[in-house]
């Protein structure tokens, strides 16, 4: 996620803490650094040479020059325009004072919208709210196919439109609402038809719709694969139809960053959520803060930490703690620390969550491959429950049969046991047993 631009900025970060004063010069050349890096990763010119004044204006006031880290004071200044630039601070959904709240999501074609309507749907039933899902796509009846597969899949409600009501979009709102109301629904949730350009045809139906729904929210979807597209799209639909809010979609596969970057700033409209998966419950609440201190390499420990305590079992961590401190760390154990991983996310999104120096700094520059994760998981899984508990009784007659049961090579079977091994005599040392004493999981 945002790969590309992180990397970049880091660099940046580097060459300031490199420097033993802050200087008019090097703080150019510095500004110089961010402005490419910005550009290179699509983000909109305004929006960078927005950021650089903020920027210049604040780092070379005389009480940064002269407190006792300059360095650290402009490395702040720089993740708080950051910050301003993604939208400042998360904000959450606008609800009706009198349900059903109604959400209208917008966009082009091929942007993950109705994809987003079951995400946004499976966030709402984890609110204990009772969604409805309906289609407003009526040109088009594949659509409401679709939403109904996702409706299943998700056990959301779906409201399906007839034949006949297809051929009165006024009638076929009015009831929509009407059943909503009935049946103790809301948010309703409403996809509409999207195309793959901007036309006035769907620019007047989605007119129609948000005039008869009065919708709380028009949330604007955007792929931010498209970059600027995404920016410029997203803008003619909040000068014709009028937005409030705005979903990315595949923010995991963006490595340059430049719709994240820029979308707010041009918009005026916040980021409420980004898509971080295929998955429907990969929608995570955007964060401008953390997101600005992720891309400068300062981490963001407090998504890593709540993702943790959604998806850890906290009775079997802290068993699993007093193993880690009596050295009595096996590979089942290992085999479910794997299993969490998974749950959490691929390995490559927990390490862009921690900060990339101090003690971090070596893991970071880990070569991690996902796909090992499973391969680790094949291989133990292949092994009998006296190996998992005790892994020194396997031999090379055993290490070979546990290859060909998991269809992995023998070096692969080895690779996992020596990395094992190794973490359990990082487990006999002393900083290692006092670490695991200061997590609260241990008492």
């Amino acid at each position: 996620m945002l790969e590309q631009i992180s990397e970049r900025l880091q660099n940046v970060m580097r060459y300031l803490r490199g420097e033993g004063k802050i200087t008019e010069k090097n703080m150019q050349e510095a500004l110089k650094m961010m402005r490419m890096a910005f550009l290179e990763a699509d983000v909109n010119y305004k929006v960078v040479k927005d950021f650089e004044v903020r920027v210049k204006e604040k780092a070379l006031d005389q009480k940064v020059l002269s407190s006792l880290s300059p360095a650290q004071q402009v490395i702040k200044i720089v993740r708080d325009e950051l910050t301003v630039m993604l939208g400042q601070k998360e904000q959450d959904m606008n609800y009706a004072d009198a349900p059903p709240s109604v959400f209208m999501l917008v966009g082009l074609q091929g942007t993950g919208k109705t994809t987003t309507c079951g995400k946004l749907a499976l966030r709402e039933m984890g609110l204990n709210h009772n969604p409805l899902m309906v289609s407003f796509d009526l040109k088009r009846p594949a659509a409401q196919e679709q939403l109904k597969t996702i409706a299943k899949a998700i056990h959301s409600s779906f409201f399906e439109f007839s034949i006949k009501q297809m051929d009165s979009p006024h009638k076929a709102l009015e009831e929509t609402v009407a059943y909503a109301e009935k049946n103790n629904h809301t948010p309703l949730i409403v996809d509409t038809a999207g195309r793959l350009h901007v036309d006035d045809e769907l620019m007047d139906e989605l007119k129609f719709v948000r005039d008869k729904l009065n919708p709380d929210e028009v949330i604007y979807i955007g792929d931010s694969m498209t970059g600027q597209d995404a920016v410029k799209s997203a803008s003619v639909f909040e000068e014709k139809i009028g937005l409030t809010s705005i979903i990315l979609t595949k923010l995991d596969g963006d490595a340059r960053g430049g719709a994240a970057l820029s979308i707010a700033a041009v918009t005026g409209k916040p980021i409420k959520f980004i898509g971080v998966g295929e998955k429907f419950d990969k929608l995570e609440v955007f964060h401008p803060d953390r997101m600005a201190s992720r891309i400068i390499g300062m981490g963001d420990m407090l998504t890593f930490i709540e993702k943790a305590e959604k998806e850890t079992d906290m009775k079997q961590a802290e068993e699993l703690a007093k193993r880690m401190r009596r050295e009595e760390f096996t590979l089942e154990d290992f085999r479910k620390q794997l299993e969490q991983i998974k749950k959490m996310g691929s390995l490559s999104q927990i390490l862009q969550a921690l900060p990339s120096g101090g003690v971090f700094k070596n893991i970071n520059k880990m070569n991690i491959d996902d796909k090992k994760v499973n391969y680790f998981e094949a291989v133990i899984n292949s092994m009998t429950s006296a190996e998992r508990n005790n892994p020194k009784i396997i031999n090379g007659s055993r290490r070979a049969r546990i290859a060909r049961g998991s269809g992995r090579p023998v070096a692969e079977v080895n690779q996992l046991l020596k990395q094992f091994f190794d973490m359990k005599k990082m487990m006999k040392k002393s900083v290692f047993k006092k670490m695991m004493s200061s997590f609260p999981l241990s008492h």
